[in-house]
Protein backbone atom coordinates (compact mmCIF):
# COMPACT_ATOMS: atom_id res chain seq x y z
CA UNK A 1 0.00 0.00 0.00
CA UNK A 2 3.04 2.43 0.97
CA UNK A 3 4.50 1.63 -2.38
CA UNK A 4 1.46 2.38 -4.39
CA UNK A 5 1.47 5.55 -2.69
CA UNK A 6 4.94 6.41 -3.53
CA UNK A 7 4.64 5.16 -6.81
CA UNK A 8 1.47 7.67 -7.61
CA UNK A 9 3.19 10.89 -5.96
CA UNK A 10 6.66 9.60 -8.33
CA UNK A 11 3.46 10.12 -11.47
CA UNK A 12 2.38 13.32 -10.16
CA UNK A 13 5.97 14.28 -10.23
CA UNK A 14 6.87 12.99 -13.24
CA UNK A 15 3.53 14.59 -15.07
CA UNK A 16 3.63 17.95 -13.22
CA UNK A 17 7.76 19.09 -13.85
CA UNK A 18 7.37 22.39 -14.02
CA UNK A 19 5.43 22.68 -10.75
CA UNK A 20 7.87 20.25 -9.21
CA UNK A 21 11.05 21.97 -9.96
CA UNK A 22 8.97 25.50 -8.47
CA UNK A 23 8.77 23.22 -5.10
CA UNK A 24 12.72 22.58 -5.25
CA UNK A 25 13.73 25.95 -5.77
CA UNK A 26 11.50 26.51 -3.02
CA UNK A 27 12.66 24.44 -0.98
CA UNK A 28 16.88 25.63 -1.40
CA UNK A 29 15.63 29.21 -0.80
CA UNK A 30 14.19 28.56 2.45
CA UNK A 31 17.36 26.03 2.68
CA UNK A 32 19.58 28.91 1.88
CA UNK A 33 17.55 31.34 4.41
CA UNK A 34 17.76 28.45 7.29
CA UNK A 35 21.79 27.59 6.50
CA UNK A 36 22.53 30.98 7.19
CA UNK A 37 20.60 31.50 10.39
CA UNK A 38 22.32 28.14 11.85
CA UNK A 39 25.71 29.44 9.84
CA UNK A 40 28.44 30.35 12.74
CA UNK A 41 30.03 33.73 11.58
CA UNK A 42 32.92 35.06 13.42
CA UNK A 43 34.86 38.15 11.66
CA UNK A 44 38.51 37.89 11.47
CA UNK A 45 38.55 41.83 13.01
CA UNK A 46 41.71 42.14 10.74
CA UNK A 47 42.32 45.03 8.75
CA UNK A 48 43.69 42.86 5.74
CA UNK A 49 40.72 40.36 5.85
CA UNK A 50 37.73 41.80 6.95
CA UNK A 51 36.56 42.68 3.37
CA UNK A 52 37.87 39.63 1.91
CA UNK A 53 35.97 37.00 4.61
CA UNK A 54 32.72 39.65 4.56
CA UNK A 55 32.05 39.95 0.92
CA UNK A 56 33.11 35.89 0.49
CA UNK A 57 30.24 35.10 2.36
CA UNK A 58 28.03 37.54 0.50
CA UNK A 59 28.79 35.97 -2.62
CA UNK A 60 30.40 32.36 -2.79
CA UNK A 61 27.60 31.11 -1.53
CA UNK A 62 25.25 32.12 -3.74
CA UNK A 63 27.21 30.84 -6.83
CA UNK A 64 27.84 27.28 -5.31
CA UNK A 65 23.25 27.56 -4.58
CA UNK A 66 22.72 28.92 -8.44
CA UNK A 67 24.88 25.89 -9.43
CA UNK A 68 23.15 23.56 -7.59
CA UNK A 69 20.05 24.78 -8.70
CA UNK A 70 21.27 23.78 -12.14
CA UNK A 71 22.66 20.46 -10.99
CA UNK A 72 18.92 19.89 -9.78
CA UNK A 73 17.21 20.79 -12.94
CA UNK A 74 16.63 17.69 -15.20
CA UNK A 75 16.77 19.81 -18.14
CA UNK A 76 20.55 20.41 -18.30
CA UNK A 77 21.58 17.21 -19.98
CA UNK A 78 18.45 17.80 -22.29
CA UNK A 79 20.15 21.39 -22.99
CA UNK A 80 23.85 19.96 -23.54
CA UNK A 81 22.37 17.26 -25.60
CA UNK A 82 20.42 19.17 -27.98
CA UNK A 83 23.39 21.87 -28.13
CA UNK A 84 25.90 19.44 -28.81
CA UNK A 85 24.04 17.01 -30.82
CA UNK A 86 25.29 16.76 -34.39
CA UNK A 87 22.53 18.33 -36.74
CA UNK A 88 21.70 15.61 -39.08
CA UNK A 89 18.27 15.80 -40.86
CA UNK A 90 16.99 18.18 -37.74
CA UNK A 91 17.90 22.01 -37.59
CA UNK A 92 18.24 23.04 -34.28
CA UNK A 93 16.58 26.48 -32.93
CA UNK A 94 18.32 28.97 -31.12
CA UNK A 95 15.64 30.55 -29.83
CA UNK A 96 14.56 27.37 -28.14
CA UNK A 97 17.96 26.76 -26.64
CA UNK A 98 17.86 30.22 -25.22
CA UNK A 99 14.46 29.69 -23.40
CA UNK A 100 15.27 26.36 -21.85
CA UNK A 101 18.74 28.28 -20.68
CA UNK A 102 16.51 31.14 -18.91
CA UNK A 103 14.35 29.07 -17.57
CA UNK A 104 16.57 26.73 -15.76
CA UNK A 105 18.20 30.09 -14.69
CA UNK A 106 15.65 31.86 -13.73
CA UNK A 107 14.64 29.08 -10.84
CA UNK A 108 18.33 28.08 -10.01
CA UNK A 109 19.04 32.06 -9.21
CA UNK A 110 15.87 32.00 -6.14
CA UNK A 111 18.21 30.50 -3.94
CA UNK A 112 20.80 32.88 -4.23
CA UNK A 113 18.86 35.91 -4.41
CA UNK A 114 17.39 34.52 -1.22
CA UNK A 115 20.77 34.38 0.23
CA UNK A 116 22.15 37.80 -0.46
CA UNK A 117 18.37 39.19 0.55
CA UNK A 118 19.14 38.04 3.93
CA UNK A 119 22.53 38.31 4.24
CA UNK A 120 22.29 42.12 3.50
CA UNK A 121 19.14 42.26 5.75
CA UNK A 122 21.19 41.23 8.45
CA UNK A 123 24.24 43.26 8.41
CA UNK A 124 26.86 41.10 9.69
CA UNK A 125 28.80 40.52 6.46
CA UNK A 126 28.36 44.25 5.38
CA UNK A 127 29.58 45.26 9.05
CA UNK A 128 32.65 42.91 8.57
CA UNK A 129 33.37 43.98 5.15
CA UNK A 130 33.58 47.55 5.79
CA UNK A 131 34.55 48.73 8.95
CA UNK A 132 37.07 49.83 8.38
CA UNK A 133 35.42 52.64 6.20
CA UNK A 134 33.22 54.56 9.01
CA UNK A 135 33.61 58.15 8.53
CA UNK A 136 35.26 58.64 12.00
CA UNK A 137 35.25 62.61 11.12
CA UNK A 138 31.00 62.11 11.40
CA UNK A 139 30.34 59.65 13.58
CA UNK A 140 33.43 59.97 15.95
CA UNK A 141 35.92 62.31 17.60
CA UNK A 142 37.87 63.10 14.13
CA UNK A 143 40.48 65.29 16.86
CA UNK A 144 41.75 62.43 18.62
CA UNK A 145 44.99 62.46 17.81
CA UNK A 146 47.95 59.74 18.77
CA UNK A 147 47.24 57.36 15.96
CA UNK A 148 48.47 56.51 12.88
CA UNK A 149 46.51 55.47 9.83
CA UNK A 150 47.46 51.70 10.29
CA UNK A 151 46.70 51.58 14.04
CA UNK A 152 43.37 53.60 13.20
CA UNK A 153 42.20 50.72 10.56
CA UNK A 154 43.28 48.49 13.14
CA UNK A 155 41.43 49.51 15.39
CA UNK A 156 38.08 50.26 13.63
CA UNK A 157 38.44 46.32 11.91
CA UNK A 158 37.73 45.52 15.87
CA UNK A 159 34.08 46.69 15.70
CA UNK A 160 32.39 43.50 14.76
CA UNK A 161 34.21 42.23 17.59
CA UNK A 162 32.72 43.64 20.73
CA UNK A 163 34.56 41.63 23.29
CA UNK A 164 37.86 43.01 21.85
CA UNK A 165 37.25 46.76 21.02
CA UNK A 166 39.07 48.96 22.56
CA UNK A 167 38.23 52.20 20.36
CA UNK A 168 35.57 53.96 22.25
CA UNK A 169 37.28 57.04 22.50
CA UNK A 170 37.79 56.95 18.51
CA UNK A 171 34.32 56.45 17.68
CA UNK A 172 31.28 54.65 19.58
CA UNK A 173 30.70 51.13 18.71
CA UNK A 174 27.03 51.19 18.77
CA UNK A 175 27.24 54.47 16.43
CA UNK A 176 29.03 52.43 13.93
CA UNK A 177 26.95 49.05 14.13
CA UNK A 178 23.98 51.51 13.58
CA UNK A 179 25.43 53.07 10.68
CA UNK A 180 26.77 50.21 9.03
CA UNK A 181 24.25 48.34 9.39
CA UNK A 182 21.39 50.56 8.17
CA UNK A 183 23.55 50.75 5.18
CA UNK A 184 23.11 47.29 4.98
CA UNK A 185 19.65 47.24 5.16
CA UNK A 186 19.10 49.72 2.77
CA UNK A 187 21.41 47.49 0.11
CA UNK A 188 19.08 44.53 0.92
CA UNK A 189 15.88 46.20 0.61
CA UNK A 190 16.89 48.02 -2.64
CA UNK A 191 18.38 44.10 -4.01
CA UNK A 192 14.65 42.77 -2.77
CA UNK A 193 13.22 45.39 -4.94
CA UNK A 194 15.29 44.83 -7.98
CA UNK A 195 14.83 41.01 -8.34
CA UNK A 196 11.00 42.05 -8.10
CA UNK A 197 11.04 44.23 -10.54
CA UNK A 198 13.49 42.19 -13.01
CA UNK A 199 10.88 38.85 -12.04
CA UNK A 200 8.17 40.63 -13.05
CA UNK A 201 9.55 42.04 -16.32
CA UNK A 202 10.72 38.25 -17.25
CA UNK A 203 7.35 36.67 -16.44
CA UNK A 204 5.45 39.10 -17.45
CA UNK A 205 6.08 41.66 -19.86
CA UNK A 206 8.24 39.30 -22.31
CA UNK A 207 5.45 37.47 -23.56
CA UNK A 208 3.59 40.38 -24.76
CA UNK A 209 5.72 41.58 -26.85
CA UNK A 210 7.08 38.19 -28.65
CA UNK A 211 4.10 36.20 -28.12
CA UNK A 212 4.31 34.34 -31.09
CA UNK A 213 7.98 33.14 -30.70
CA UNK A 214 7.62 32.66 -27.20
CA UNK A 215 5.04 30.02 -27.32
CA UNK A 216 6.97 28.22 -30.18
CA UNK A 217 9.92 28.39 -28.04
CA UNK A 218 8.16 26.88 -24.97
CA UNK A 219 6.04 24.09 -27.27
CA UNK A 220 9.36 22.91 -28.50
CA UNK A 221 11.27 22.94 -25.47
CA UNK A 222 8.63 20.63 -23.88
CA UNK A 223 8.78 19.04 -26.73
CA UNK A 224 12.38 18.19 -26.83
CA UNK A 225 11.94 17.31 -23.14
CA UNK A 226 9.10 15.13 -23.65
CA UNK A 227 11.14 13.16 -26.92
CA UNK A 228 13.55 12.18 -24.57
CA UNK A 229 11.58 10.76 -22.19
CA UNK A 230 9.61 8.50 -24.78
CA UNK A 231 12.67 7.40 -26.18
CA UNK A 232 14.22 6.39 -22.75
CA UNK A 233 10.92 4.12 -21.76
CA UNK A 234 11.23 2.78 -25.50
CA UNK A 235 14.35 1.63 -24.74
CA UNK A 236 13.66 0.63 -21.35
CA UNK A 237 10.83 -1.48 -22.08
CA UNK A 238 12.28 -3.21 -25.25
CA UNK A 239 15.52 -3.92 -23.40
CA UNK A 240 13.33 -5.51 -21.04
CA UNK A 241 11.70 -7.60 -23.56
CA UNK A 242 15.40 -8.40 -24.71
CA UNK A 243 16.33 -9.84 -21.94
CA UNK A 244 13.59 -11.63 -21.36
CA UNK A 245 13.42 -13.11 -24.97
CA UNK A 246 17.45 -13.96 -24.54
CA UNK A 247 16.89 -15.68 -21.49
CA UNK A 248 14.46 -17.72 -22.37
CA UNK A 249 16.26 -18.89 -25.27
CA UNK A 250 18.79 -19.86 -23.08
CA UNK A 251 16.79 -21.69 -20.63
CA UNK A 252 15.27 -23.63 -24.12
CA UNK A 253 18.85 -24.36 -25.26
CA UNK A 254 20.58 -25.61 -22.39
CA UNK A 255 17.21 -27.32 -21.96
CA UNK A 256 17.46 -29.54 -24.61
CA UNK A 257 21.64 -29.13 -24.64
CA UNK A 258 21.15 -31.69 -21.17
CA UNK A 259 18.47 -34.06 -22.65
CA UNK A 260 15.78 -33.15 -20.21
CA UNK A 261 13.07 -33.24 -22.40
CA UNK A 262 10.57 -31.20 -20.33
CA UNK A 263 10.59 -27.88 -18.73
CA UNK A 264 9.84 -26.87 -15.33
CA UNK A 265 7.46 -23.34 -16.28
CA UNK A 266 4.98 -23.86 -18.83
CA UNK A 267 5.68 -22.49 -22.40
CA UNK A 268 4.32 -19.43 -23.85
CA UNK A 269 1.12 -19.42 -25.85
CA UNK A 270 1.71 -18.58 -29.29
CA UNK A 271 -0.16 -14.82 -28.74
CA UNK A 272 2.40 -13.99 -25.94
CA UNK A 273 5.49 -14.95 -28.42
CA UNK A 274 4.11 -13.03 -30.99
CA UNK A 275 3.81 -10.35 -28.45
CA UNK A 276 7.15 -10.56 -27.41
CA UNK A 277 8.63 -10.77 -30.37
CA UNK A 278 6.35 -7.36 -31.67
CA UNK A 279 7.92 -5.23 -28.93
CA UNK A 280 11.35 -6.05 -30.31
CA UNK A 281 10.05 -3.83 -33.25
CA UNK A 282 12.61 -6.28 -35.74
CA UNK A 283 15.36 -5.29 -33.80
CA UNK A 284 16.92 -8.70 -32.37
CA UNK A 285 20.71 -8.58 -31.90
CA UNK A 286 23.33 -5.99 -30.36
CA UNK A 287 25.01 -4.71 -33.80
CA UNK A 288 21.40 -3.55 -34.85
CA UNK A 289 20.79 -1.52 -31.46
CA UNK A 290 23.42 -0.11 -31.58
CA UNK A 291 23.55 0.75 -35.25
CA UNK A 292 20.06 2.50 -33.91
CA UNK A 293 21.14 4.19 -31.05
CA UNK A 294 24.55 5.82 -33.11
CA UNK A 295 21.63 6.92 -36.02
CA UNK A 296 19.03 8.65 -32.71
CA UNK A 297 21.99 10.49 -31.50
CA UNK A 298 23.72 11.56 -35.34
CA UNK A 299 20.31 11.64 -37.40
CA UNK A 300 17.42 12.05 -35.47
CA UNK A 301 14.20 11.66 -37.51
CA UNK A 302 12.33 14.71 -39.29
CA UNK A 303 9.57 16.76 -37.69
CA UNK A 304 7.09 15.41 -39.73
CA UNK A 305 4.65 12.60 -39.78
CA UNK A 306 2.90 12.71 -43.34
CA UNK A 307 6.37 12.84 -45.51
CA UNK A 308 7.78 10.04 -47.64
CA UNK A 309 11.26 9.47 -45.94
CA UNK A 310 13.81 7.70 -47.73
CA UNK A 311 17.13 5.74 -46.37
CA UNK A 312 20.79 6.19 -48.03
CA UNK A 313 23.68 4.84 -46.76
CA UNK A 314 24.60 7.93 -44.50
CA UNK A 315 20.99 8.32 -43.10
CA UNK A 316 17.57 9.56 -44.28
CA UNK A 317 16.84 11.95 -47.18
CA UNK A 318 13.44 13.61 -47.06
CA UNK A 319 11.77 16.40 -48.73
CA UNK A 320 12.98 19.42 -46.95
CA UNK A 321 9.72 21.14 -47.90
CA UNK A 322 8.11 19.78 -45.38
CA UNK A 323 10.66 19.41 -42.70
CA UNK A 324 10.20 20.11 -38.82
CA UNK A 325 6.20 19.94 -38.05
CA UNK A 326 5.29 17.98 -35.58
CA UNK A 327 6.82 14.99 -33.54
CA UNK A 328 6.98 11.28 -33.85
CA UNK A 329 4.70 9.40 -31.25
CA UNK A 330 6.45 7.05 -28.64
CA UNK A 331 5.84 4.26 -31.00
CA UNK A 332 7.11 5.24 -34.06
CA UNK A 333 10.20 6.69 -32.45
CA UNK A 334 11.88 3.16 -32.44
CA UNK A 335 9.96 1.53 -35.53
CA UNK A 336 11.34 4.91 -37.73
CA UNK A 337 15.16 3.43 -37.18
CA UNK A 338 14.11 -0.21 -37.40
CA UNK A 339 14.86 -0.66 -41.02
CA UNK A 340 18.39 0.72 -40.20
Amino acid sequence: MRMDKFRMIFQFLQSNQESFMNGICGIMALASAQMYSAFDFNCPCLPSYNLVYGLGILFVPPWVLFLLGFVMNNNVSVLAEEWKRPTGMRQKDPAVLRYMFCSMAQRAMIAPAVWISVTLLDGKCFMCAFSTSVPVEKLGNGSYSGLSEKEMRRILARIPCEEIYNGRELVAREVAVRYLRCISQALGWSFVLLMTVLAFLVRALRPCFTQAAFLKSKYWSHYIDIERKLFDETCTEHAKTFAKVCIQQFFEAMNMHMGLGHTHSPEAAPSEVGEEKEKLLGITDQRTMNKLLKSWHKCKPPLSLHQEVLQNGNGWVEDNQHRNHIGLPKREIVTYYSKV
